[in-house]
């Protein structure tokens, strides 16, 4: 058993039953956000604006923006508290939350808590919702959300910049396509045990590998809507890297025309690698890092197109 997961006192409470899926034990449907902590939102905006994301809203009682594009959700943390824990000390955004769009979020949690989950003690302000979350990678959370239709969190939470337009489009056709996670040396079976028995992601065949850097092992989260999957890439370290430390470092975007999206992107001022061993071409793409955390990963295609 996973070294991530523990055994729950069964008298605490009671749980409430799964959803009678294997493949998808929490009945998980895409991502509804990711959350970037830090000190520095302004400039973190701008990097987000060049990527084709723009401001729409602003949290009623903390220091948070939402930022959208298409489907996309980007939340920026700029609470004192939340961007020192989330970067460990270090002067640099970092990744600090993924929402995961569940069937039922208060069941999904009671799930994974029954499955060794360690749960996150939330405090919500008055007039907020109680998200529920686990810990993730890096001290990162996870969080269920089950309000992603018509009514949504963000109508709780959040109120809209005025004169913005609340679903800006996609720029060239961005979706959601996965999360880079960086892991410790040989601690890839405890963590696709840690996603697979929580999750239901399973293990992509080592031969099937998407965009310019495919090193590392790949998963794919199942989704009650095929075409909300999305995949998770667990990379070690090389031999000759001391760095061993467990984070969510970057997430990668699908677009149908890779060159397309890096010529629309470029001309909204986003800088990309060009090397002899990372350049931008029809499988894929990488952004060069901004503010010495932040970059983007493009990929051709979606993780719903890819899998059948």
């Amino acid at each position: 058993m996973s070294d991530f997961l523990t055994t729950r006192d069964p008298s605490r409470e009671p749980l409430q039953p799964s959803f009678g899926d294997p493949d998808n034990p929490v009945g998980l449907d895409g991502v509804e956000f990711i959350e970037y902590a830090t000190d520095k939102p302004q400039a973190l905006g701008q990097v987000l604006e060049m990527m084709g994301f723009r401001p729409v809203a602003r949290h009623r009682s903390r220091e948070v923006l939402l930022y959208r594009q298409g489907g996309i959700n980007i939340v920026v943390n700029s609470s004192p508290l939340d961007s020192k824990a989330a970067s460990h000390g270090a002067d640099v955004p970092a990744i600090s939350a993924v929402a995961l769009r569940v069937r039922d979020a208060r069941a999904a949690y009671q799930t994974v808590l029954s499955r060794g989950a360690w749960p996150v003690h939330t405090h919500p302000e008055v007039m907020e919702l109680n998200i529920p979350a686990i810990h993730g990678v890096g001290g990162s959370r996870i969080y269920f959300v089950d309000r992603y239709r018509e009514f949504s969190i963000y109508d709780v939470d959040f109120v809209p910049i005025p004169s913005v337009e609340q679903r800006p489009p996609a720029t060239a056709g961005i979706e959601f396509f996965g999360i880079v996670q960086y892991i410790g040396a040989d601690r890839a079976v405890d963590w696709i045990e840690f996603y697979g028995e929580l999750f239901g992601m399973t293990l992509i065949p080592d031969e099937e590998r998407y965009g310019i850097l495919p090193k590392g092992k790949l998963l794919m989260a199942p989704a009650l809507h095929p075409a909300n999957r999305f995949m998770l890439q667990l990379v070690e370290p090389d031999l000759n890297v001391r760095d061993s430390s467990e984070k969510i470092q970057r997430i990668g975007l699908g677009v149908p025309d890779v060159l397309a999206a890096v010529r629309a992107l470029r001309a909204l001022g986003l800088d990309f690698v060009e090397t002899e061993q990372a350049h931008s071409e029809g499988r894929g793409a990488i952004s060069r890092t901004y503010l010495g955390s932040v970059a983007f990963e493009l990929v051709h295609g979606a993780p719903g197109s890819h899998v059948g």
